[in-house]
């Protein structure tokens, strides 16, 4: 994985794209953005596990449990900064997808390629499919909720998420603040029974076939925090520029802004810890592997959703709420019942993981053709009004 470093040179690319007139090109800015965040995600994470490996395993679990996904948070907060939130919904669903799908699909593909049949614990895999399982209950009732209303009043729109109603805001931050709580219990839970708890890397270095894991540190503390917080700072700044070229670059390329935010923004935060994850499938560690896209997975759901919803009261210009579209609901509950299903044995084979990554390509083919547009003609359907 050391390759990602040399992906650093899209760094001060992006900036001089940004502040040299001479050269604005925005397309081509929003391309050095999404590879620049890639390496940066990936030393925030190196740096977290560095500082994890230094504070002790209760101390470091936890830093990765509130840490693992912040460049993904990072670039949503900015996001809602911009009252982007249909892309901030969009790149949460695909967070969740990516990880369930594209991840554990490609690491159950090629470990069984490699290794054949291989085994995990259930107990875990059953932990995190039963959270997972919580969350999507969690995003689903308010998405029905305000689907109802918006029928009886007869002004449904499927594709559109922006709805002005303080009951749905009210039961926005109320499943927000239960599906935060339920993390900390699975913290909690975690911490009491650590044989369920497995620290998986999640940075941009390989850590060689060794077993032992967490590793020996090889940053000290101040080293670590130092990368921490210029990695954090680098990120912010990219994703001010990523944010500002969305809406040029998906006109340019004929993209809807949807598109982008369920499945390149994903992919530009997690890029490293996907490696991670099939890399570890590769070398027959099949916990780690399900420990790093489930555990992902789980964390977005539980922690990054929610806590957006309280970040937007106040960074945003409006709330945002936990109303996602109906495509994208139905995506994530056969998304993870799929994973589920398939987890569910404890055991994988090459076959299962195509089967996942057939699932990602028809969830992904079924959002690039998603438009505004179908929300006006399904609205004119059921209603007879445009």
């Amino acid at each position: 994985m050391k390759w990602l470093r040399y992906m650093m040179v899209f760094v001060p690319v992006a900036f001089l794209l940004e502040f040299v007139p001479a050269l604005k090109n925005d397309t081509l800015l929003f391309a050095c953005c999404c590879l620049g965040l890639v390496p940066l995600a990936g030393y925030l994470g190196e740096a977290t596990e560095e500082l994890s490996v230094h504070t002790g395993p209760r101390i470091g679990g936890l830093l990765n449990a509130t840490l693992g996904n912040a460049a993904e948070l990072i670039i949503t907060i900015v996001a809602l900064q911009a009252g982007k939130f249909e892309l901030v919904k969009a790149s949460i669903t695909g967070s969740i997808l990516g990880n369930l799908l594209l991840i554990l699909g490609a690491s159950m593909l090629f470990g069984g390629l490699k290794n054949g049949i291989q085994r995990f614990d259930r107990r875990t895999t059953g932990v995190n499919s039963s959270m997972m399982t919580l969350a999507v209950i969690g995003l689903t009732i308010p998405t029905l909720f305000e689907v109802l209303r918006q029928v009886s009043a007869r002004q449904l729109n499927v594709f559109s998420t922006e709805a002005d109603d303080m009951a749905l805001n009210g039961l926005s931050l109320g499943v927000a603040g239960i599906l935060m709580l339920l993390y900390i219990l699975s913290l909690i839970f975690a911490f009491q029974q650590p044989d369920l708890a497995v620290n998986a890397p999640v940075g941009v270095d390989d850590h060689g076939e060794g077993e032992a894991i967490p590793h020996k540190a090889k940053w000290s503390v101040p080293v670590a925090s130092g990368v921490l917080g210029a990695s954090t700072l680098a990120i912010v700044f990219l994703s001010e520029f990523l944010v500002g070229a969305v809406e040029p670059t998906v006109k340019a390329l004929g993209m809807s802004e949807f598109f982008v935010g369920i499945i390149i923004i994903p992919l530009v935060g997690n890029v490293a810890e996907h490696i991670v994850g099939v890399q570890m499938a590769v070398k027959n560690k099949m916990d780690l592997s399900l420990a790093i896209s489930m555990g992902s997975s789980t964390q977005v759901a539980l922690f990054v959703a929610p806590l957006l919803v309280f970040v937007s009261l106040l960074v945003a210009p409006a709330e945002m709420t936990l109303f996602f579209s109906i495509l994208e609901v139905a995506a994530l509950t056969l998304s993870v019942l799929i994973a589920t299903i398939i987890s569910s044995d404890g055991e994988s084979n090459w076959l299962e993981g195509a089967q996942l990554l057939a699932v990602y390509v028809i969830v992904a083919l079924g959002f690039f053709f998603l438009s505004p547009d179908t929300g006006e003609a399904a609205r004119e359907l059921l209603f007879g009004v445009g």
